[in-house]
This record gives structure tokens, C-alpha cells and sequence, in this order.
């Protein structure tokens, strides 16, 4: 099928999602919507997040989307069963879920910590999920609201940066911890940095590589792949700014133009 993979973030930290997935899927058209107008989710409210969602869905739907990924952690842990009704039948992935089935195989006898937005944090997804697939593993979470912030306006490896990541995971409710889940999209971006904090002593858990190899194998399954020679890219954001364009950039690692539409009523 010849059809666009669609995917969908508050902002920019989608991109990390849609570029692993153009590496592990060369031949796949995408359509990439990032809600700028109404970014960060994590501080939005739960009816907030489902509401935005199934706007973008119903968005994704009008261009002919094959499958639809919720590449933001805030609207997998909120809206993701709202989103899978809305698409009416069209598959639907989101980001959680494939992190969490690879933690409970690989990670056995270890304490997982686990940072995101307040929304994905006061969800306890992580937590429930991870420790009733795996009782052996002990589950400690933290809030980092300033980070997808942070990193939106493009405060990467620079003093402030390092200073607030510092702050947050110097915090006693991640103590002796094993493994990490850098659960937030954007925070792909800063794993170097906090790989040099933990000294290099904490596994990072890839979640980029985890989620893209798990839509990889669903849409083998589902038959949906495609083999375009020349495979379309498109980009829309709900409000265009040219620093928001340059920081795409950064995320997806190529040059993309991205289009500014409203598809609010």
C-alpha cells in the first residue's frame, strides 16, 4: 500500500520517531504534524490532549494515512485509546507501549527510571505497565517539565542545558538506578548529555530504535509496507515560526521545509 505513514507530536520531538523510521523504512512516504500551537501536551489537561489528538487524526485521515503514530509520550499515555476509535479502523502506534515490552524482557532485576512530561509522569503508564509485565523490576519516576521546553527553543549542550538536566536527575527519586527511559521524544536529543552526567554508567533505554524496529514488524504484519523509488515528505505545523523550522532540522537531520496550516474550528 502506497500510502503516507502519518505521525503526530506537540512539537518537534516526533522527528526523532520519523527519522529512525525513514532509516528503517527508505521507501515510505510520511506526513509529519507537530501541534506548535498548542505545545508542550505535558502541561495540557487530559480532555485537552485527547481533543488535539483526534483533530490531528481526523487531519492524518484526510491524507489518506495508512497508519497513524502517536509519536509524543503526553498524548500516548492520555489519548491513544480516543485516537485508536477516531481513526476508525486505520492501525494506530504509540510510544509507550513498545518501550515498555522491550524493558521487561532486557532490563530483569533492575531498578528503571523513568523522566517525561507531567502528563506521561502522573499517568503512572510506565510504572503499572512495566510492573505487572515484570515484578522484578522496581519502577522510579520523575517529572522534568523544563525539558521539552528547553530543548524546543534549542538549548542543547550549553551551560543552561546542563544545569537543568542536572537538577532533575540529581533528584533522590532517581537514586540507584540501572536503566533509564528518556520518556519524552524530545529527550533524544539530550542523551548525550545525560549519558556524561551518569558518567556513562546508566543505560540509556534507545527508544527511538525500540519503537521504529516495532512498527517496522507490525506493518510487515499488516502488510502495509510500501516500495516507492521516490517516497514524499511532508511536514505541517499548526503554528510556523523559522526557529521552529531551524530546530527541525536538527531533529530529523536533514533539511525539510515545514508548512504552517490550521486545522482548528
Amino acid at each position: 500500500m502506497y500510502n503516507p505513514i502519518g505521525i503526530f507530536d506537540s512539537g518537534i520531538g516526533g522527528l526523532t520517531i520519523a527519522h529512525a523510521l525513514k532509516e528503517k523504512l527508505p521507501k515510505e512516504s510520511i506526513i509529519y504534524f507537530g501541534d506548535t500551537e498548542h505545545l508542550p501536551y505535558g502541561r495540557k489537561s487530559n480532555k485537552a490532549i485527547c481533543n488535539f489528538s483526534k483533530a490531528i487524526t481526523s487531519f492524518l485521515k484526510s491524507k489518506n494515512c495508512k497508519a497513524i503514530i502517536i509519536a509524543c509520550n503526553s498524548a500516548s499515555s492520555v489519548a491513544y485509546k480516543e485516537v485508536i476509535k477516531f481513526a476508525g479502523g486505520i492501525p494506530v502506534f504509540n510510544v509507550i507501549d513498545p518501550v515498555i515490552n522491550y524493558v521487561s524482557k532486557h532490563c530483569k532485576n533492575s531498578i528503571v527510571g523513568v523522566i517525561g512530561t507531567k502528563a506521561t509522569i502522573n499517568s503512572n503508564i510506565y510504572f503499572k505497565k512495566i510492573t505487572t509485565l515484570s515484578s522484578n523490576i522496581k519502577v522510579k519516576s520523575l517529572a522534568t517539565p523544563l525539558l521539552a521546553p528547553m530543548i524546543e527553543e534549542g538549548f542543547i549542550n550549553q551551560k543552561i542545558s546542563k544545569a537543568i538536566i542536572e537538577n532533575y536527575l540529581s533528584n533522590k527519586k532517581l537514586k540507584s538506578i540501572d536503566n533509564i527511559i528518556l520518556a519524552c521524544t524530545h529527550y533524544s536529543l539530550i542523551s548525550d548529555e545525560i549519558d556524561t552526567l551518569y558518567n556513562k554508567k546508566i543505560n540509556i533505554i534507545d527508544s527511538p530504535n525500540i519503537i521504529s524496529n516495532n512498527i517496522l514488524t507490525e506493518l510487515k504484519k499488516l502488510n502495509l509496507t510500501s516500495n516507492l523509488r521516490a517516497p514524499s515528505y511532508h511536514f505541517y505545523v499548526s503554528n510556523y515560526t523559522e526557529s521552529f523550522e531551524n530546530s527541525a532540522r536538527v531533529f530529523f537531520q536533514e533539511n525539510i521545509k515545514l508548512e504552517g496550516i490550521k486545522i482548528w474550528h
